[in-house]
């Protein structure tokens, strides 16, 4: 089934948003080459995370459906369905999170696995919101009001966050493991919420059911 159902979902595919986003994040960490002179870590580190928010807001529209309603009752559960959307979306984002960090420079390049962690903590709120408006609300296209959200919780965190809970911190900075333990902690209640929502809810399942 969900071979079958492959080429109904790509074709449904958000692809102008991903498509955006992805073309997006790279153009910002190209950025980073066109400075004269050494490398700057800090304008580095700044644009590598501009990037990993530019590839989440593009997640932000994955499960943008506008016939999401009609294909409630179909034979595959929605677990299949947006499992696949995911398997489309993902790893497209995975491989533009990989090229951006080649586009930096090697001398401003900061620590891999922590950049990383920051953006997969990005892109998992996005999903995990997308989740979330999916189950719990009846919008098809949420994708824009996530994307805005996920705009504006993004310079509420490094704007307005006490030190003691920063975010946003330099490599040279001494609390810059502490912060990436607090990233860890975004990412992993992120994919717990994440994967909560994926399943159908009980009442619209009751109505499926009664449907056939």
């Amino acid at each position: 089934m969900a071979r079958a159902l492959l080429r109904p979902v790509w074709r449904g595919l958000p692809r102008q948003a991903l498509v955006t986003g992805g073309v997006l994040g790279l153009l910002l960490a190209g950025a980073s080459r066109t400075a004269s002179g050494p490398p700057d870590p800090w304008l580095c580190l700044t644009l590598l995370r501009a990037s990993a928010l530019a590839f989440a807001l593009g997640l932000a529209f994955l499960l943008d459906d506008p016939a999401r309603h009609t294909t409630a009752t179909a034979p595959a559960r929605r677990p299949v369905r947006t499992g696949l959307r995911l398997g489309l979306g993902v790893p497209f984002m995975a491989v533009c999170w990989t090229a951006a960090l080649f586009l930096i420079p090697a001398k401003g390049r900061p620590p891999v696995g922590a950049i990383t962690l920051e953006a997969a903590a990005v892109m998992a709120l996005a999903l995990a919101s997308a989740l979330i408006a999916v189950r719990y609300s009846a919008a098809t296209e949420p994708g824009l009001a996530i994307s805005a959200g996920l705009v504006g919780a993004f310079f509420a965190a490094a704007l307005l966050l006490p030190q003691r809970w920063e975010l946003f911190v330099s490599s040279s900075d001494p609390h810059w493991g502490d912060a990436h333990r607090r990233w860890a902690g975004v990412l992993a209640v992120a994919v717990l919420v994440g994967a909560r929502c994926v399943a159908e809810p009980l009442r619209r399942r009751a109505i499926a059911l009664a449907h056939r």
